[in-house]
């Protein structure tokens, strides 16, 4: 997670996220270790970019999405895990705490940013959740940048999905090659973005190629409003990373913000009741 914010007369500021959880020291290399860390520095970048020329708070947490989208280091657009017919589906969610307004894309393929379809959905469309066949045709419609699926190959994810791919069983981002270590891996690799605005507003965006060897078109928790993905100007912007089941049984992101909302905690507070009690118990 990398936090940047300025404190001017007109403050504002932008908090991503690459995935929860731990790479081992072993897995990672000097190369590697600087090769996500500048990921992750070129996304809040681009993201306060927009926050200081003025932009508004979904742009910015859009604008740093799509960079850890283009980056095959993360689970998310370019670097979406393989499912269990060998291809990419994408998820993805964008709201703003101005309006409430949201967008959502599920089991998307071939679309270059996942995030900005949402966006697209949300500024454009009379709806919020598009998926699978007809997402796509909007974004065909919408002028999105479509990829082959060439564009969506790397070497270490498919390697990740050959290990496990003839069984039943799924697997949360990894690094390990030895099956029964990917299977007790817990590195999350879905992304997102939240951010304030100089003009006090705050948005949430979250993008994720899900879990490896995914089957029957799972969808997990980052493109459903209030459980992956949630935004309030009264409470809180939250981006959610980890396990999606639990997150969508919780209603996890807009269970935060009713705390805050109707409990008076604080965010801290709401946080540790939702993720530290609530969550654990599933």
């Amino acid at each position: 997670m990398l936090i940047k914010f300025n404190q001017s007369m007109q403050p504002f500021s932008i908090v991503i996220h690459g995935g929860a959880g731990t790479i081992l020291k072993e897995d990672m290399t000097d190369d590697l270790e600087k090769a996500y860390l500048q990921g992750l520095q070129d996304a809040v970048n681009a993201g306060y970019a927009v926050l200081e020329q003025g932009g508004s708070a979904a742009n910015a947490a859009k604008a740093a999405v799509v960079i850890l989208e283009d980056n095959v280091l993360f689970n998310a657009g370019r670097g979406s895990v393989f499912t269990k017919k060998g291809v990419q589906e994408m998820d993805a969610a964008i709201m703003d705490g101005k309006d409430l307004s949201a967008g959502a894309i599920a089991g998307v393929r071939n679309v270059r940013n996942p995030v900005e379809l949402a966006a697209e959905v949300m500024n454009n469309s009379d709806h919020v959740f598009l998926s699978g066949k007809g997402a796509n045709d909007f974004a065909i419609k919408h002028g999105l940048k479509l990829e082959p699926d060439e564009y969506f190959f790397s070497k270490f994810r498919y390697d990740q999905w050959k290990a496990i791919r003839d069984g039943d069983n799924y697997s949360l981002d990894h690094t390990h090659q030895d099956v029964e270590e990917l299977l007790k891996d817990k590195k999350f690799g879905t992304v997102g973005a939240v951010a304030c605005d100089m003009q006090g507003n705050i948005a949430a965006a979250t993008s994720t190629g899900g879990m490896t060897n995914k089957k029957y078109g799972r969808i997990g928790d980052s493109p459903v409003i209030g459980s992956g993905t949630y935004a309030n100007n009264k409470t809180c912007a939250i981006s959610c990373t980890g396990h999606g089941e639990p997150f969508i049984k919780a209603v996890a992101a807009y269970d935060v913000s009713c705390l805050m909302e109707y409990k008076g905690m604080s965010l801290q507070q709401a946080m540790d009741e939702v993720t530290l009690k609530k969550i654990s118990g599933y």
